[in-house]
């Protein structure tokens, strides 16, 4: 088998629907693959759409919501292939990009890993090349500094923004939507770190992967369409609170606990000015249905951080 392509599903019945459709009009006759989709509890009928429109593909289905990161473990220990594609149910693949990635891998035995150009789905870029997080971007990335200051030296340098995005090259880790791993690099890195339920566990695992001797590498050749955050915006709150407790472990990982406990705080002061901004405008009558969701999302930011 030359390639598994490994898609954990929550939800998003319509979208896997397209991206399985796109995927037997992407894979080429010369690739020897096989579709994997782990299906993670779903209530939208996604799992008897599976069953009755794709039976090529295999269905695993679970009575639980893995997440990101254990679903996708769940779908490479019944993987045969060479190379596993980790690909979020969201996307569209272009034809011919799966080829163009697993020739890309063959022909560089030191790459564990390679990604493709994420689109929107009106065609412009999508960020998805990335440097390891440092301190300052922990502390900038999705709060209220990275608001105010977007173009602030630490986001350019997190997200890579002084880097052509038209040129293949080299880079830290790579956004989680569509990851293509050599065997044996998922065999000597190891599993997706599942105390990342989600968020996090893909710069996680690229972090290993780069301290085990393997490059991760962009490729803008293969183009995927990516509808960013289809899945988790059905939980605006449990999103935001997953995001950050990713964050927070992560630095405890990688930074130790003194940082990941400044950052924490951090966190929870600036949810707590949020709130009280909220709560001002719902007070002067500045749209309150708007105001009142955020301030709900806030208070569990701040009960469950």
């Amino acid at each position: 088998m030359d390639l598994s392509i490994i898609i954990v599903n929550w939800n998003v019945k319509d979208l896997l629907r397209d991206c399985l459709a796109s995927l037997l009009k992407a894979v080429t006759a010369s690739l020897n693959y096989e579709i994997i989709v782990v299906d993670s509890a779903s209530h939208d009928g996604s799992v008897n759409m599976v069953r009755a429109e794709f039976p090529q593909a295999r269905l695993i289905a679970s009575h639980e919501n893995l997440g990101y990161a254990k679903g996708n473990n769940v779908g490479a220990v019944a993987a045969q292939g060479r190379y596993l594609l980790l690909l979020n149910p969201d996307t569209v693949v272009k034809p011919g990009a799966l080829l163009e990635l697993v020739t890309y891998l063959e022909a560089r035995p030191s790459v564990g890993a390679v990604g493709p150009q994420l689109l929107w789905p009106d065609g412009s870029l999508q960020s998805s090349r990335r440097h390891f997080p440092s301190l300052g971007s922990l502390f900038w990335e999705s709060t209220l500094l990275g608001q105010w200051f977007p173009h602030h030296p630490y986001a350019e340098y997190y997200r890579m923004a002084t880097t052509p995005p038209d040129v293949p090259q080299r880079v830290d880790w790579l956004v989680g939507a569509a990851i293509l791993i050599r065997r044996e690099a998922w065999q000597q890195v190891g599993f997706l770190d599942q105390t990342f339920f989600m968020y996090f566990e893909e710069t996680d695992w690229c972090h290993r992967c780069t301290r085990a001797g393997w490059e991760i590498h962009y490729l803008p050749t293969a183009q995927i369409t990516h509808y960013e955050g289809k899945s988790s915006q059905q939980v605006v709150a449990a999103r935001a609170i997953r995001f950050q407790r990713s964050k927070i472990r992560y630095t405890a990982k990688y930074f130790g606990q003194f940082w990941a406990s400044g950052l924490r705080l951090f966190l929870w002061l600036t949810f707590a000015f949020q709130l009280l901004e909220e709560s001002g405008k719902w007070l002067i009558g500045h749209r309150r249905s708007l105001r009142y969701e955020r301030m709900v999302a806030y208070r569990e930011l701040l009960r469950q951080l």
